[in-house]
């Protein structure tokens, strides 16, 4: 049977996604929780492989999986093993041809600025503290310019395994919630660290629009901390 998991996960204490040698990664932590509860299992796929400290409300992945309990009881079965800081919030039978990666049409991420000139231990690693000024017509004016088909290199390291830097942006806006002002983007698919360059740059005043012509990355501006951000949604 092909499964469909919905996951979240604070990415704090985890090393990204994809599993390593020797590294606490949530492929790692999900693999042996598949372990324990299916006698066998199969064809892990994730629709967004996050990097270290980034978090998730609804990354989804899919598997191949053989015996062990009804589809209504996998999620409250994996969580029994998954560590406190990851979670299985939904299980669904997929068709045969599911994929979670190949499947989705889109993938949506939030980046959370905290503004307050006091910091907050409940912000801490859960936004990116940046007590400065912020002009936040300025900001919005330049997400959207991003809206379209563009060639994304000057915002994904100059080394990289990317061969087509082109993406395509559905939405992209900041939003404005007390003293949290967070960017929102939707796209097909998106480049390794390519939404911490965007905001980093929107936030270092650089003018965006140069940069989608696939300009070199050292013309953008800085890459955001990676604890701001989190992949809120894919959409099939």
């Amino acid at each position: 049977m092909r499964v469909k998991l919905t996951l979240e996960y604070d990415g704090t204490a985890f090393r990204g996604w994809a599993a390593q040698p020797g590294e606490r990664t949530v492929e790692a932590v999900l693999r042996e929780a598949l372990g324990d509860v299916f006698p066998r299992w199969d064809s892990l796929a994730v629709a967004g492989r996050t990097d270290t400290g980034v978090h998730a409300l609804a990354n989804v992945a899919s598997v191949e999986v053989d015996g062990g309990p009804q589809v209504e009881r996998i999620a409250e079965a994996l969580n029994t093993s998954l560590p406190d800081d990851a979670a299985v919030v939904d299980a669904a039978a997929a068709e045969r041809a599911f994929h979670a990666r190949f499947s989705a049409q889109s993938r949506s991420y939030r980046y959370r600025i905290w503004r307050s000139r006091i910091r907050s231990p409940f912000e801490h690693r859960r936004s990116w503290w940046f007590p400065r000024p912020l002009d936040v017509p300025t900001l919005d004016a330049a997400a959207r310019v991003l809206v379209g088909e563009h060639d994304f290199r000057a915002f994904t390291p100059t080394e990289t395994q990317h061969d087509v830097f082109v993406r395509v942006i559905e939405s992209a806006r900041w939003v404005e919630d007390g003293d949290v002002l967070a960017f929102e983007i939707t796209a097909d698919s998106f480049l390794r660290h390519m939404v911490r360059a965007l905001v980093g740059t929107m936030v270092d005043g650089i003018d965006v629009a140069p940069l989608l012509a696939g300009r070199p990355r050292a013309e953008a501006g800085q890459t955001a901390p990676p604890w701001g951000l989190y992949l809120v949604e894919v959409a099939y």
